[in-house]
């Protein structure tokens, strides 16, 4: 029993559905009700449908339905390069108010964070695009714990090098905002930009998103194996992450026009060549959604 009183067969239950039928599904159960209807024999367990079983007339089926490739190339560097949608999310970094707003953190101590909305018109435009073809959008935004036990002292440093500035969990002396905290509006997505329903939340707490987080397993979830990457800083978070993407085995491809950095200019050049020369390809986003509208 769990502090809510929920047994675990109930717990099972909740996590048991009524299969749904997938547009590129290629399934035995592609011939049962469309979404709406139930089946009484035929359940889904999981959450996600693109990673489930299937209880069968008192079995288990540990098949899963296999989406049809949709496969669409862009320009990309050092090659052109062609992705399958229908194996590919996007990874959108920490887009939120203390990097990105004028009442934010980095305003706060000085840094012109103009040049980090850049990739909000970008994103904009290219979300919607992405959301239509049913590549997962997933929102990763720095967002500490309160009590910041799980912050090593390198951490907290980068945020207070001399222990008696504005840091993480501080609060802003505009605002009284917490830096960096989870669920404050610090972790907010900035002004601009707007979660859909079905898009996907994860908080870090280190330059890498998949250090101490869920985010591995929510992609593996996804069942994708090609990751795109966006947002802030493109030298700092996103390259982080994006190496760790590459070391974990999935194909990482920068969008250089939803990336940007408060960093100066020669640190997003770099970022570039090295992406491209050692880890995956760099492309631009509005080229993406063109080469998607091509093929739909």
């Amino acid at each position: 029993m769990d502090d809510d009183g929920n047994t675990a067969g109930t717990l099972r239950r909740r996590i048991v559905a009524p299969i749904r039928r997938n547009r590129l599904a290629t399934s035995p159960f592609q011939t049962l009700p469309v979404i709406g209807d139930r089946s009484d024999d035929v359940h889904r367990i999981g959450v996600n449908p693109r990673n489930a079983w299937h209880a069968v007339d008192g079995r288990i089926d540990l098949t899963r339905p296999r989406r049809s490739a949709v496969p669409v190339t862009v320009a990309a560097k050092p090659a052109p390069v062609t992705l399958d949608l229908a194996a590919t999310a996007i990874v959108v970094i920490d887009m939120q108010n203390d990097f990105c707003s004028p009442d934010g953190w980095l305003a706060s101590i000085g840094v012109d964070v103009s040049g980090a909305r850049d990739p909000i018109g970008p994103l904009n435009r290219l979300l919607p695009t992405l959301r239509s073809a049913d590549v997962p959008v997933v929102w990763l935004n720095w967002g500490n714990r309160p009590d910041r036990a799980n912050l090593p002292p390198g951490v907290i440093h980068v945020y207070d090098p001399d222990g008696e500035s504005v840091g993480i969990g501080d609060p802003l002396p505009a605002t009284g905002h917490p830096v960096l905290q989870r669920g404050s509006p610090s972790a907010a997505l900035v002004d601009g930009l707007t979660a859909a329903t079905g898009d996907l939340h994860v908080d870090k707490s280190r330059m890498s998103g998949f250090w101490d987080t869920e985010l591995d397993g929510v992609l593996r979830n996804l069942d994708v194996t090609t990751l795109l990457f966006a947002g802030v800083n493109v030298d700092q978070c996103v390259l982080a992450t994006l190496m760790d993407a590459a070391h974990l085995g999935y194909d990482v491809v920068l969008l250089d026009d939803c990336s940007a950095t408060t960093s100066p200019d020669f640190c997003a050049e770099a970022t570039r060549y090295n992406v491209a020369q050692c880890f995956g390809f760099v492309a631009e986003g509005d080229d993406l959604r063109s080469a998607i509208k091509d093929v739909r």
